[in-house]
């Protein structure tokens, strides 16, 4: 198991806004760079773990330690890094999928949230979770009574106990129930069903990306006064509230602060373009790139790279990738296969190596079947992104 170096990283230089479609300033360090990159084929996602291990220790500081880290593994989807984590001290997890968190089990992750509310044959597989790997201690989430039933009789058939924690709308209004009495019904609702233990909150403010961290503070601070409200109404009512799970990374450092809080960053962990323009304050270091090639030079300022949609997340307009080692390019053109750019001066010749920082490594992570481990500046391993799958075995 990979143990945590001391840190000899230089810091994150990326806190200056996006630069066209794609440059970033020349000033970079070569960090980036692999000696033996003509052994590896592109696109490739690239994962450099040292950073990786950098980046953990500086969340570990943001929190004050482990007991109240529950990173997202959405993000990277990949064991090997959770073997990183266990080996930093962090036992508890967050993840989306039934796959990502069999990943987790079968990583020997002890505590492994679902962040995803079960529904149609999930719930089933939810159940047969818990028992194919009983040295984990799993938990869902609900934001529906119909849900909740169906959850306990599950359960109940299986012979387990799941707990559970309500899944709260704090403003970004995609999941959850919106703090008040009729979350304080659902409650008290997994309390009483059989098959299921009520385990606490989770309230995720993921809307909140306010630049200005001073605004950024009084937006989360404001959607988390419900929660507080919710967390005193259910103690009153004779209940218990074991947990509160909040926030993503945006909100990471001001969750931190509290002492009633498990925090669920997850993007810092690897890091991207988008989060180190949006999110000036935060001191992470890019962990992750894709490796691209020029296929084509046609007319004109154009260069044709091989980083199409396949590659990179192209859910985000342009910018969708920040390049490290290619001045000035903009995006005319993105389809499948390529990435069409227009550049000042020279042009670079095909067959050269470009490395860019993602926008969103999130989704570009899954786009890859196996991430190309850098390691003192040498491409040496391969690992497959295990968590890109929707079933592993359960």
């Amino acid at each position: 198991m990979r143990m945590l170096r001391q840190s000899t990283l230089e810091p994150q230089h990326t806190r200056q806004p996006a630069v066209s479609c794609g440059s970033m300033p020349a000033s970079f360090a070569s960090w980036y760079e692999v000696s033996n990159v003509g052994e590896v084929e592109s696109p490739a996602l690239l994962i450099y773990p040292a950073r990786v291990e950098e980046n953990l220790r500086r969340m570990i500081a943001v929190a004050g330690g482990v007991d109240r880290l529950r990173p997202h593994i959405k993000t990277h989807k990949l064991p090997p890094l959770v073997a990183t984590h266990l080996a930093a001290g962090i036992r508890k997890f967050k993840c989306s999928t039934i796959a990502e968190a069999e990943l987790l089990a079968q990583s020997s992750g002890p505590d492994v949230l679902l962040a995803y509310q079960p529904v149609g044959p999930n719930v089933g597989r939810v159940c047969r979770l818990v028992q194919t790997f009983p040295a984990t201690r799993f938990s869902v989430l609900v934001d529906d009574p119909g849900i909740a039933g169906a959850l306990g009789r599950a359960a109940t058939d299986s012979g387990i106990t799941i707990d559970v924690l309500v899944d709260l709308d704090v403003g970004m209004s995609r999941t959850g129930i919106v703090p008040g009495a009729a979350a304080l019904s659902l409650y008290r609702q997994i309390a009483q069903t059989q098959g299921l233990r009520a385990a606490g909150l989770h309230a995720y403010d993921g809307h909140i990306r306010d630049s200005d961290p001073v605004a950024r503070k009084e937006a989360c601070d404001r959607g988390f006064a419900s929660v507080t409200a919710l967390r005193e109404a259910i103690l009153s009512s004779g209940l218990a509230v074991p947990s509160i799970v909040a926030g993503g990374t945006p909100t990471f450092p001001i969750h931190a602060q509290r002492s009633n809080v498990e925090c669920s960053p997850g993007t810092c962990v690897l890091w991207d373009a988008g989060y180190s323009t949006i999110l000036p304050d935060l001191d992470f270091l890019h962990a992750a790139l894709v490796l691209t090639r020029v296929v084509s030079t046609p007319v004109g300022d154009r260069v044709c790279l091989d980083l199409g949609h396949k590659a990179i997340a192209a859910e985000n307009p342009h910018p969708r990738v920040l390049f490290l080692n290619l001045e000035g390019a903009t995006a005319v053109g993105h389809s499948e296969e390529h990435l069409v750019v227009t550049i000042p001066g020279a042009r670079p010749v095909p067959g050269t190596a470009i490395y860019g920082v993602p926008w969103h490594i999130c989704p570009t992570v899954a786009l890859h079947s196996e991430a190309v481990v850098i390691d003192n500046g040498r491409a040496d391993a391969r690992w497959r992104v295990t968590g890109r799958e929707r079933h592993l075995t359960v």
